[in-house]
């Protein structure tokens, strides 16, 4: 949901104790929306105070990936004796409502780390990988609320997701609300700036930002039609049409001008053909069919 406050929804807690009473809420149904490791300790017992810490910051560093869930033995030990647990420390991973996996004993850190991406792969990233495609298709067929809301629900399990951010900037973007939209993208950490999605979310806001300064369509119209070489209304034109979502028609102005003078302003309708491209997504039937007629002309 679009929201003008633009906080990201802070994730949900991912590590936490349980009870005999709460392990069925704890780990068997919370197991059946991503992976949750029971760490069987004792206060007595000393590799679990070193276990318990590495597991923690793993856990935190999944980013709501995996979730981790405490029992101390001795005030809960129903649960570790159905089980069978002789030994500790012991982690068994539950995913489904059903253990999958586990160790004992204390673990150096980067084993940990392996055992959690060997855990989580296949299973919470294919369905991050899903709503994103949701999301993504929403936001293409011009349905910006319900996009917003997924990349909200990415963002809720991972307010880091670079993919999550850029796609909700788009859809401020696509609403109107550019100054949201700035927000969002200098949430971006710095070392994915340069991160396809992140250069595509910017270039569309900027396209958005310059098409504010172009007058109506129709005034434009009336310019070309009066003086075809009047590239300069050519090029507000092409601007104008995209910000209406007309990108096949605002490719074709910009091509005209390339074909008229391809050296005009400093290449700049080339330069703006490239930054449409780039903002709709080189994949996108417009972008395709453009970049084709581009080249014909400049190699022809």
């Amino acid at each position: 949901m679009l929201q003008n406050g633009g906080a990201v929804p802070a994730a949900a807690e991912v590590v936490k104790d349980t009870t005999t009473q709460a392990f069925m809420k704890d780990v068997i149904e919370e197991s059946k929306r991503q992976p949750v490791l029971v760490d069987f300790w004792a206060p007595w017992c000393g590799p679990c105070k070193q276990l318990t810490p590495v597991l923690e910051k793993a856990v935190k560093a999944a980013k709501g990936k995996v979730k981790l869930a405490k029992m101390n033995i001795d005030e809960h030990p129903a649960i570790p004796g159905q089980m069978g647990i002789q030994s500790i420390p012991a982690v068994i991973a539950f995913s489904n409502g059903q253990p999958i996996d586990g160790f004992m004993g204390a673990l150096p850190e980067s084993q940990v780390v392996a055992f959690l991406e060997r855990l989580t792969k296949g299973k919470v990233g294919g369905e991050e990988k899903d709503l994103l495609k949701a999301a993504d298709e929403a936001l293409a067929g011009g349905n910006a609320a319900d996009a917003a809301n997924l990349y909200g629900q990415l963002l809720k399990e991972d307010s880091g997701n670079v993919a999550a951010l850029a796609g909700l900037a788009r859809c401020y973007v696509a609403t109107g609300n550019t100054e949201q939209a700035k927000k969002t993208l200098a949430l971006v950490p710095e070392s994915k700036q340069s991160d396809a999605a992140v250069t595509a979310a910017r270039a569309a806001l900027e396209i958005a930002e310059q098409a504010k300064s172009v007058g109506p369509t129709h005034e434009l119209e009336r310019k070309i039609a009066a003086n075809p070489l009047d590239h300069q209304a050519r090029f507000d034109l092409a601007v104008a049409l995209n910000a209406k979502g007309k990108r096949a028609e605002a490719a074709e102005q910009l091509l005209e001008i390339v074909r008229r003078d391809r050296k005009w302003n400093d290449d700049s309708a080339r330069k703006q053909l490239v930054q449409f491209f780039e903002a709709w997504g080189f994949a996108d039937p417009a972008a395709v069919e453009g970049r084709k007629r581009l080249s014909s002309i400049l190699f022809s």
